[in-house]
Parts: structure tokens; C-alpha cells; sequence
């Protein structure tokens, strides 16, 4: 009976010591997802403006840029994958990587080929382990995403995008990531960002409106090629800065969650200890008594 008290003692104990730690992470979550909420705010805009940009120069000019051009023959779709470098995010990396199967299985279904670009180790541990290629890998700061990372992506992107099919480039880029909708909801979202799908969210205008006159110095062309690239590293930063507020989220209510289950195990393993205790008193009395009743017999 005292051996199983120990027991239940170390085991409360060793649960004590992990709500501790899950507590500590739920807090550190807690205060990072407020500064990266702020940080989606921020650069929401600027992305947005740069979309309207880039649609702007497309639609209101005769320009035939790569960058906005759908191919006839799209043989070669580039899917960036966007997780966390680390766990304990309940299932916010396996959400994004189911999404991604999906949205790969479509592609090949349409007879395209998929090169995956991957960014944080839970993807490409999904890649390593299943021996899987892809073409290119980034980790490190899911947390904390830099707009230095977000440039590196993008060049490596645009690069790939803008070399012959033949010669190992990309027809098409899409980008799956974790939209942040609040501290409770968020969702895998898969967009295009190559070729940029021109005028997002806004209705055809009327036949007698007077449509905006647009003038471009010193070329569409080169505003085409000034504004795109800008544009791609604007759009992978919020996303990146997305899935990173959503990645702390996730994390929270895990690490709150598995603090709730520590202390119903506390609860739990206290009372089977009373429950054991209680029995060695009980059993403590009853061999005392006997004991007793037996020398007064004797006597």
C-alpha cells in the first residue's frame, strides 16, 4: 500500500512539473500572438495596395508581361507549403499539409506536375521522411518571419517563374498557408500568386461607366517589372506573417488545453492517493484492534 502512494505521489509529481511548462509556453504564446496580430495588420494594407497596383497596370494596359499572363499549356506548378518550425500547435502544421495534399492531388489530376517549396521543418520532416523531392527549404523563423526570407522566397520564385518550362522553371505558383481569423478560428487557405489574377474582389463595371485613364511612366513594361517583384515578396510576407499569428494561436489553446488536462490528472492521482491512504489507515486500525482482541483472548 505505501508503494503505491509513492507511486501516485511521484506521478503527481512529474504532472506537476509538465503543467508548469505547458503553462509557461500558453503565457509566452499568449503575449507573441498580440505583436503578431499587430504585425498582420500592418502589412495587410500594403499588400492589398500593391494587388490593386499590379491589377491596375495589367488590366488598363496592352502589356503582355509573364508575370501576369496565364500560359496556354501549364505543365509545371510550383505549391509553396507554409508550417511551423516547432510542435505543440495542436494541429496547425498536419491542417496546412492535408490542404496541401489536396491541392497537389487536384494539380496532378489536371496532368500537372507539382514542385513543392517548403517552409519549416514540419514540412520538410513530412518531405525527409516519406523521401519525397522538392525543390527548395526553408525554416527557422515560422515565429518570427523576416521580410529578408520573405525576399529570398520570392527571387527564388520569380526566377524559377521566369525560366523556360524546358529548362526546369514553373508555369504557376500557389501558396498554401494558415489564415488568421481570431484566437479561436484559423483556416488553410490555398491562393495563386503566379500568374496574379488580376482585379481580386471587384465587380465589372457598367457599360456607360466612365472607366479611370491610367498613365504609365516611363512604360507599363517597367512599372510591370518594378511593381512585380514587390508585389510577390509583399504577398508571401503576409502570408508568412499570417500562419506565424495563427501558428501562436494554435499554440496557445494547445498548451491551455494540456494545462487543463495536468490539473484534472493532479486532481485525480490526489484523490486515489487520499483514496490509498485512508485504506492503510483503515487497515493500520484494524490490525491494531485485532491485535489487541488477541492479547485480551490470550489472557
Amino acid at each position: 500500500m505505501g508503494a503505491q502512494i509513492r507511486e501516485y505521489r511521484q506521478r503527481i509529481r512529474a504532472v506537476s512539473s509538465t503543467k508548469k511548462i505547458t503553462r509557461a509556453m500558453e503565457l509566452m504564446a499568449a503575449s507573441r500572438v498580440v505583436k503578431a496580430q499587430q504585425a498582420v495588420r500592418e502589412s495587410s494594407p500594403y499588400a492589398r495596395a500593391l494587388t490593386r497596383a499590379v491589377s491596375a497596370v495589367a488590366t488598363f494596359s496592352n502589356e503582355d508581361h509573364p508575370l501576369t499572363s496565364e500560359k496556354e499549356d501549364v505543365k509545371r506548378a510550383a505549391v509553396v507549403i507554409v508550417t511551423s518550425d516547432r510542435g505543440l500547435a495542436g494541429a496547425y502544421s498536419s491542417s496546412a499539409i492535408k490542404e496541401s495534399e489536396r491541392l497537389i492531388a487536384s494539380l496532378r489530376d489536371e496532368g500537372k506536375e507539382v514542385v513543392p517549396y517548403l517552409l519549416g521543418r514540419k514540412a520538410i520532416a513530412f518531405y525527409k521522411f516519406r523521401h519525397r523531392e522538392f525543390a527548395a527549404e526553408w525554416s527557422g523563423a515560422s515565429e518570427r518571419p523576416s521580410f529578408e526570407t520573405a525576399r529570398e522566397v520570392g527571387e527564388r520564385l520569380v526566377a524559377d517563374f521566369t525560366t523556360p518550362t524546358e529548362e526546369g522553371g514553373i508555369d504557376e505558383v500557389h501558396i498554401v498557408f494558415t489564415r488568421f481569423v481570431s484566437m479561436v478560428t484559423q483556416e488553410p487557405e490555398v491562393i495563386r500568386l503566379l500568374p496574379l489574377e488580376v482585379v481580386e474582389g471587384e465587380e465589372a463595371p457598367a457599360p456607360d461607366d466612365l472607366l479611370p485613364l491610367y498613365t504609365f511612366e516611363p512604360g507599363a513594361e517597367k512599372v510591370l517589372d518594378a511593381l512585380l517583384p514587390k508585389y510577390v515578396n509583399a504577398r508571401l510576407f503576409n502570408c508568412m506573417l499570417q500562419a506565424a499569428a495563427s501558428e501562436l494561436a494554435a499554440r496557445q489553446r494547445a498548451m491551455k488545453s494540456a494545462t487543463d488536462n495536468a490539473e484534472e490528472l493532479i486532481k485525480k492521482y490526489t484523490r486515489l492517493a487520499n483514496q490509498a491512504r485512508q485504506a492503510e489507515i483503515t487497515q493500520e486500525i484494524s490490525e491494531i484492534v485485532g491485535g489487541a482482541s488477541a492479547l485480551a483472548e490470550s489472557k
